[in-house]
């Protein structure tokens, strides 16, 4: 019975299999990135150009009360930590996006998930581990053909 299941699902299945890799990863590093950007535009105000803040450096009054009262992390001043966190989530999601020093990137969002799940919000499991599964796939099989990397990389 399973054995047939499975059988029937092959078949129309098997045109995944003339997806590129390089359109999956491409896809994984869009993933991933909108979910910082817009993270961090959560977190900042001004310069408004096609419906997205610039301004990274502009953050939101209620951000730094934010990283005060609610995530209040060990070791870090707010003020401090929210920084960080808004320039990480902003030019972070751009590296990723475009493909540029993209498993580094990657391995930062996935210490960044860690920190998240671990200190801020240890309930989110299921929302942080989707995170990491596309991090740890990008950072394994890296951006693929349509990356900055590889144009710089020389490699066709």
């Amino acid at each position: 019975m399973i054995t047939k299941i499975i059988q029937l699902t092959k078949k129309p299945l098997s045109f995944l299999k003339l997806l590129p890799e390089d359109i999956i990863a491409l896809t994984a590093r869009f993933a991933i990135a909108a979910v910082f950007w817009r993270s961090a535009q959560t977190k900042i105000n001004g310069w408004d150009f096609m419906g997205q803040s610039w301004q990274f450096f502009n953050l939101n009054s209620s951000t730094i009360m934010l990283f005060e009262y609610e995530y209040d992390l060990p070791l870090l001043n707010p003020e401090l930590a929210a920084y960080l966190a808004t320039f990480t989530e902003f030019f972070v999601s751009i590296a990723v996006l475009i493909g540029l020093a993209t498993r580094f990137s990657a391995l930062v969002f996935l210490g960044m998930t860690a920190t998240i799940q671990i200190m801020v919000y240890p309930d989110a499991w299921p929302t942080h581990i989707l995170w990491a599964a596309i991090l740890l796939y990008i950072i394994k099989h890296g951006p693929g053909k349509i990356s900055l990397d590889n144009l710089l990389s020389g490699k066709t």
